[in-house]
């Protein structure tokens, strides 16, 4: 009787481990990193929030954008643009102080964090997904400050606010490409994966702000950084190295990263040279094939739509960014097919960003769960 307790024990425990390994082999993914939950918190929200919620933020901003320059174009003589008169100012003021509201909330949410849970927010820092999604809250309040109303593009604050936070991304750049040079468990060829083209994102989104409040020099350092190591992460993850880190199936949203990156770009350049030139052409001609590319394969990311987590936020603004882009181009050639090619990933981004809105305002608690795709 004894013995047969002992091996029910024994086969139980296997049973256990051999369920556990299954689990984790769905996720192919090996981290270098484990993220420890804190087991109590003041506030019970903080041990579920983590970097990756910035996305939200991110994406609100950045359709903000799009709404701010969809409203100033709908007058424009193209037909086309009246397409996008249901967008009133109002509506473009309304979404941003929504936006305002959600990046000022998510803010003060891991500020607290960072003072309760320090040892938690520096092992997202030391992960080598959570350590790209730090650029996410600089990337957001630059959007929120080029989205404000013009009326606030004119206070002293405005280019103190854009030089800060721009800073705070050459920061990380520093600290974050080092390591991808210098230390050996760091290198780029080990830690690469979708998620770090948002350092390039943050890159670009810098360059095109301080191009705009005239500071073209340090416009053009910022995109020289964020254009070479677009191309230097792109050659790497085209290679796909086998000592690298598997990337988790719930995150392949962020491939979307791939044409959100150039989208930016095209817009950066445009903002340092002052017209919608040739390079920037290029750059969003480039970003259209890498969208057409995998709209063509959604059978790569149905894995990921199983379940609402935040990864899927990463669908919505890069969609924004080839938009705008978009938009400018139309601008510039005012012909063909360029103002239908605006109208359709403009109503696609509009679309997107409102049904995740709505997705996420009705399932709001598994969104808030503390399994976080990004870091664990």
């Amino acid at each position: 009787m004894l013995h047969s307790k002992i091996s029910d024990r024994n086969m139980k425990a296997a049973v256990d481990v051999i369920e556990g390994g299954s689990m984790n082999n769905t996720n192919n993914c090996v981290l270098p990193t484990e993220i420890s939950k804190p087991s109590h918190s003041r506030l019970p929200i903080l041990t579920k929030i983590h970097v990756g919620y910035f996305f939200i933020c991110l994406s609100f901003g950045a359709q903000a954008l799009l709404w701010k320059s969809l409203s100033k174009h709908n007058q424009d003589s193209n037909s086309l643009w009246h397409g996008f008169n249901f967008m009133p100012s109002f509506a473009f003021l309304l979404l941003w102080c929504v936006a305002l509201f959600v990046a000022t909330t998510l803010s003060l949410l891991y500020v607290l964090k960072c003072i309760f849970h320090f040892d938690v927010v520096k092992e997202e820092f030391s992960h080598y997904i959570g350590v790209n999604c730090m650029y996410a809250p600089w990337i957001s309040w630059l959007l929120m400050l080029q989205s404000a109303p013009m009326i606030l593009h004119t206070n002293c604050y405005y280019r103190a606010l854009c030089l800060a936070f721009s800073f705070v991304i050459l920061f990380i750049d520093i600290k974050l490409y080092g390591q991808w040079f210098t230390t050996k468990r760091r290198f780029l060829s080990i830690v690469a994966n979708p998620t770090s083209q948002v350092s390039v994102i943050g890159n670009l989104v810098s360059a095109r702000v301080i191009a705009e409040i005239g500071w073209k020099e340090i416009a053009v350092v910022m995109f020289s950084i964020g254009s070479v190591f677009y191309l230097v992460i792109f050659i790497t993850l085209y290679q796909r190295q086998k000592n690298g880190n598997q990337f988790p199936t719930v995150l392949r949203p962020a491939y979307f990263l791939f044409f959100a990156a150039p989208s930016m770009a095209s817009l950066a350049w445009k903002s340092i040279l002052g017209g919608f030139v040739t390079p920037s052409k290029m750059l969003l001609f480039l970003s259209l094939f890498l969208f057409m590319s995998q709209a063509c394969r959604p059978a790569m990311f149905k894995k990921s739509m199983k379940r609402l987590n935040v990864a899927w936020w990463l669908y919505s603004f890069p969609l924004t960014f080839l938009g705008l882009a978009c938009g400018e181009y139309a601008e510039d050639v005012k012909s063909g097919m360029a103002p239908w090619l605006m109208l359709v990933i403009c109503m696609l981004s509009v679309l997107v960003f409102i049904a995740l809105m709505i997705v996420t305002v009705l399932r709001i608690e598994m969104l808030l769960n503390k399994n976080a795709p990004f870091i664990s």
